[in-house]
């Protein structure tokens, strides 16, 4: 209600000031034919604008300012693609709208390219828009009707000159030749969309043709599948152990292992065998729990949910309640009649069996305590292509949970030195709610950067996480206190400790505030550029977002390209770049000798129009957004699915080295860059 009331004041004061007059004033069109008698005419449409005003652009959020619209009736001939400015629009955030604001001010020039079909042509041109200044709006209106010929024959496309040789061009020449080319670089011909050439370019054909082949004759290496389920294992052991000392799962050790013991009094390795059998017994459960998880929504639409906004929110809650569980709020239990129809099939069962439903009914009583580990071991596990991942996480977990029963029935007196249970169980409890907190955080900030909200830019996600870890330091020193915690009388050593971990960590994280990497925290926080106010300025930036405009401008520049499939809920991705492409050397070498081009497979933006395609198994698919876009052609033309994914190409879409994958290899990936520049220099 408040946007419509603001939007019909705000017409109503627009179509006053056009009735005064004043619609003149604010913007003034100067349209003309360019290339006539040429097989490539272009409408170009330049825009005066008077200080002050901002001339608002075509692609202009829903809920802000009037876009602005270009109608071409057209005789002879017909238009290729869009109309296309000249520079980039202004970004800016409008508190009355409550929405980003694309606009224009001083001049901006849009370009319309025609393609002639008759020996005569002409084109009428209407173009419709609103301008605003500090006091108000004006609507904006132009047109013209332009006539034009035909050539005789056809014209050459004439390309403009490539960049010198390194050797030849300073970092000046490189950066202005850059700077040039990204300026004058537009959309003119529209999106190229897989299958579709544009004017019969020939050259780009193999943007989209698969290069499988080639990138296996490069004996690629690839270590990410190795890297990425070592990485899971080890989160998964780790969150076994976690789980091990919470109150739902520690107490249970001596009270079961001392049942294995007494019923088998007489032969130690019977209670060993029964302890080995039940720890098998619960590996077995939660890796079939892995593999259900892998069979129910696949591999790669584990990955889709990985990157997927609205199921990042559902992670974002999950975790959220997680952590106010954790923290006493409430109890999140099982339905007890789950539980009683295992007690009451270890009764009816005997031997081998019993002992695995034994198991079943602990990995259910656990729930409470072990259920947020393993949604957090799932979702991460989920951001892999890797089939096998969710087992692999679940194998961890469950091989860190059943040790201890074996350990414990192979030395029984071990049993002695465990320390009670008590208070400090819910200690635990309370700092895993903590920092289930924290982990929220990273799945909304995902989202907010595949929609473009702002809200959680990386500022504000820093301030929240100091926030956090400074009162995780307080609490460890008994200062707050949850609902089911004992009273602290005194700060043992290890709590005092951890106290003073938590508050370093707040501490070490300050600097973010002002700009500063925090490579630490690289894989959870939003990128840098999200940031309203830095002072670093050692990151690297892609040139443009847009395959085909990278490929482009690199064809302009005679330049590689370099091709970062990425995504916005991809932890290595961020991980990558802040730890390999810092570095200066690296950094040096891509800005100034490739065209990087980041593509976010999890971009939200919507096509300018659906695209259908074909899988490689004979389905079909319709792209709707970028992120579909970039996906799709990570798949058909490189055969991949996981991020990060960097691959050098030439100005062919042929690729000049083998694909990068994840690992945070400095002097592997200074070699990568230079085999791509090698075999371009050879092409």
């Amino acid at each position: 209600m408040k946007r419509l009331t603001i939007s019909l004041i705000t017409a109503v004061y627009a179509t006053v000031l056009a009735l005064a007059g004043f619609a003149a004033d604010a913007v003034k069109w100067d349209i003309k034919l360019v290339g006539d008698g040429t097989d490539s005419p272009s409408v170009v449409a330049t825009a005066t604008i008077e200080p002050g005003y901002h001339l608002y652009s075509i692609d202009n959020p829903a809920g802000g300012s009037n876009p602005l619209v270009f109608y071409f009736d057209t005789k002879g001939c017909e238009t290729v693609g869009t109309p296309a400015a000249d520079h980039p629009y202004t970004k800016e955030f409008d508190d009355t709208f409550e929405v980003d604001q694309h606009f224009y001010s001083n001049k901006v020039t849009f370009t319309q390219k025609l393609r002639p079909t008759a020996a005569n042509y002409s084109v009428d041109v209407e173009i419709k828009g609103q301008a605003c200044n500090d006091t108000g709006c004006t609507q904006v209106y132009g047109g013209k009707t332009l006539t034009g010929k035909a050539p005789a024959a056809a014209a050459v496309k004439d390309l403009p000159a490539a960049l010198p040789p390194a050797s030849e061009a300073s970092s000046e020449e490189k950066a202005e030749a850059i700077a040039e080319a990204v300026d004058s670089l537009h959309k003119a011909d529209g999106p190229l969309v897989p299958g579709v050439l544009t004017q019969g370019d020939v050259s780009r054909e193999g943007w989209w043709t698969n290069v499988e082949a080639e990138l296996r004759a490069f004996e690629a290496d690839a270590p990410e599948a190795g890297s990425s389920l070592l990485y899971i294992f080890i989160a998964g052991f780790l969150g076994g152990l976690i789980a091990l000392v919470t109150p739902c799962v520690w107490p249970m050790i001596p009270m079961t292992v001392s049942f294995f013991l007494k019923q088998n009094k007489k032969s130690r390795r019977k209670a060993i065998s029964a302890a080995a059998t039940y720890g098998g017994s619960i590996i077995v459960i939660y890796v079939l729990l892995g593999l259900a998880v892998t069979i129910i929504f696949g591999a790669s639409a584990l990955n889709n949910l990985a990157t997927n906004a609205i199921f990042n929110i559902i992670f974002f809650l999950l975790l959220v309640v997680f952590a106010i569980s954790f923290m006493g709020g409430f109890e999140l239990t099982l339905p007890s009649s789950w539980t009683n129809k295992m007690d009451s099939k270890v009764d009816a069962t005997t031997g081998m069996l019993s002992i695995f439903f034994m198991a079943f009914t602990l990995v259910l009583v656990s729930f409470s305590c072990t259920g947020p580990i393993i949604g957090t071991l799932l979702v991460e596990a989920a951001s892999t292509s890797n089939f096998v991942s969710p087992a692999v996480g679940m194998f961890g977990f469950a091989l860190a949970l059943a040790l201890p029963f074996t350990l414990f029935a192979m030395f029984p007196t071990m049993l002695n030195s465990m320390p009670k249970s008590g208070g400090w169980m819910n200690t635990v409890k309370v700092v895993l709610g903590f920092l289930e907190l924290a982990l929220a955080l990273k799945f909304l900030s995902v989202a907010d950067l595949a929609y473009g909200w702002r809200i959680l830019d990386r500022e504000v996600f820093v301030s929240l996480w100091i926030v956090i870890f400074a009162l995780l330091g307080v609490y460890l020193l008994g200062k707050i206190t949850f609902p089911h915690d004992d009273k602290v009388e005194k700060i043992g050593v290890t709590r005092f400790m951890l106290s003073c971990i938590s508050f370093a960590f707040a501490i070490y994280m300050l600097p973010g505030l002002w700009g500063a990497p925090l490579k630490a925290i690289s894989a959870f926080a939003p990128p840098t550029y999200t940031q309203d106010f830095s002072l670093y300025e050692g990151d690297v930036h892609a040139v443009v977002d847009d395959y085909e405009e990278g490929m482009e401008l690199g064809r302009r520049l005679g330049k590689p390209v370099m091709l970062d499939f990425s995504g916005y809920g991809c932890v290595n991705c961020r991980k990558m770049e802040a730890a390999v492409w810092t570095d200066p050397d690296i950094k040096a070498t891509i800005d100034n000798d490739y065209v990087l081009v980041t593509l976010m497979v999890d971009e939200k933006k919507a096509l300018p129009e659906p695209i259908k395609v074909t899988e490689k198994d004979g389905t079909q698919r319709t792209l709707r957004t970028y992120g579909d876009k970039w996906s799709y052609l990570q798949r058909s033309k490189f055969g991949a699915n996981a991020q990060p994914f960097h691959v050098l190409v030439d100005n062919d879409g042929k690729p000049l080295a083998p694909a990068f994958v994840y690992e945070e290899d400095i002097p592997g990936y200074k070699r990568f860059l230079k085999q791509g520049l090698d075999n371009y220099s050879k092409k």
